[in-house]
């Protein structure tokens, strides 16, 4: 069953890669990292409507996995333009969104509060909320059994500001009485890298979320069956499709039907398959506002700060 609220938290208030790569950045980028260039747009320049994804997974496979369904979209909504961009990571990401560069984004919940104070409306939620959580993920062969055992380990998580894979499961194990002081914590850049560096022993314990584990145990199941999921958190809600307040209604409200009949469609359900995703749902500003915040409220009162 599908999580409408800010639930079951201790203390709480919760096709192919033939179409562009648009990537990281339209020019290099000022942190160094690789830049994937966009070939010219089919049409003017005005035209062009970015989509940016937050890094669910490194650029290339993100790219495998989404460009089908913006090559979808394009097809049946005549005039949409919709180029799909990947990011060097979490920062470059957020960048993006506070300078309202792409016209539409696929934020996690964090980032979405983040671009609903910038002008972005959210028009669907991408997925179950019930698959919105943090896991854990150990070599077969480690000896860690509980949260406690963790003390003085080190941990790999894809960014500070991951809400499922690093601020969501920070918040559970203070919850299991564990200070993260007492852990060395690493952010490694992405959800793969985190997986890898449990599977290499360059970390005791890799945190990520569902979808990226699903991928990886389907794309590498022998260095899979290495690696075993410990724990994982309660779920909150999912990633957001979100439209820039600038952007015409008509073509939104045709977006936003499209995208909630996507699983009814064989083609686009195979697009959902391929993307981890069961089907998008009806979703709001507000839904997204009380979710995540009360879940931002009890983060600061048990772990601190928000990153």
């Amino acid at each position: 069953m599908r999580r409408r609220t800010f639930l079951g938290w201790s203390g709480a208030l919760a096709g192919s890669l033939a179409t562009a790569l648009v990537g990281c950045g339209r020019g290099k980028e000022a942190d160094g990292g690789p830049a994937y260039m966009a070939e010219p747009p089919s049409g003017a320049a005005g035209d062009v409507r970015y989509l940016a994804i937050h890094p669910l997974h490194n650029p290339l496979k993100l790219f495998e996995f989404y460009a089908p369904l913006v090559d979808y979209l394009n097809r049946r909504i005549p005039g949409l333009g919709l180029e799909l961009e990947a990011s060097n990571n979490y920062a470059h990401y957020e960048t993006k969104i506070r300078d309202r560069t792409p016209a539409f984004l696929l934020p996690n919940p964090y980032q979405a509060l983040m671009a609903l104070d910038l002008g972005y409306n959210v028009i669907a939620e991408a997925g179950d909320s019930d698959d919105f959580r943090g896991v854990f993920i150990v070599r077969k062969d480690s000896p860690l059994a509980h949260p406690s055992d963790l003390k003085g380990k080190r941990a790999a998580y894809p960014a500070p500001t991951a809400l499922a894979a690093a601020m969501m499961p920070q918040y559970w194990l203070v919850e299991q009485g564990l200070k993260l002081q007492s852990l060395d914590n690493r952010y490694v850049g992405s959800q793969e890298s985190a997986i890898l560096n449990a599977l290499h022993r360059e970390a005791d314990i890799a945190v990520t979320w569902p979808p990226p584990w699903r991928a990886f145990q389907r794309d590498h199941p022998e260095d899979a069956a290495q690696l075993r999921l410990i724990w994982q958190t309660p779920p909150l809600i999912n990633n957001a499709f979100m439209a820039r307040d600038d952007m015409p209604e008509p073509l939104v409200t045709r977006l936003r039907a499209l995208l909630l009949r996507l699983h009814e469609d064989p083609e686009g359900a195979a697009l959902l398959w391929k993307m981890e995703t069961h089907r998008f749902y009806p979703a709001d500003n507000a839904r997204y506002r009380n979710a995540v915040g009360g879940f931002l409220t009890a983060y600061q009162d048990r772990v601190g700060p928000l990153p």
